[in-house]
């Protein structure tokens, strides 16, 4: 199993990003989607999440600015974020979860949100 996620980048306070993450080499059925973050010198934290029903659920730190969704014929999860704070800087990292629970991580994607 491959993720890929990209979308990153540098973005203003305000502003806003849109995060991709496509698993590819996939041999099941994804469930849960997962997207995850971690500052510098923090643990790393869940963002938000998107159940194999197609529910999200997203952290309140986010909630109301940010958005997850997924595309079933991509095996591929999103993550919107809008009016982006200098807080949400990180390195942000999605995740996917089979059936049976195991978990695969794709590489980490930087966001920097300038002041």
């Amino acid at each position: 199993v491959q993720l890929q996620a990209s979308g990153g980048g540098l973005a203003q306070a305000g502003g806003s990003l849109r995060l991709s993450c496509v698993a590819s080499r996939t041999s099941f059925q994804i469930n849960d989607m997962n997207w995850y973050r971690q500052a510098p010198g923090k643990q790393r934290e869940l963002v938000a999440t998107i159940t194999g029903g197609g529910i999200p659920i997203t952290a309140d730190s986010v909630k109301g600015r940010f958005t997850i969704s997924r595309d079933n014929a991509k095996n591929t999860v999103y993550l919107q974020m809008n009016s982006l704070k200098a807080e949400d800087t990180a390195v942000y990292y999605c995740n996917v979860q089979n059936l049976q629970g195991r978990v695969y991580w794709g590489q980490g994607t930087q966001v920097t949100v300038s002041s």
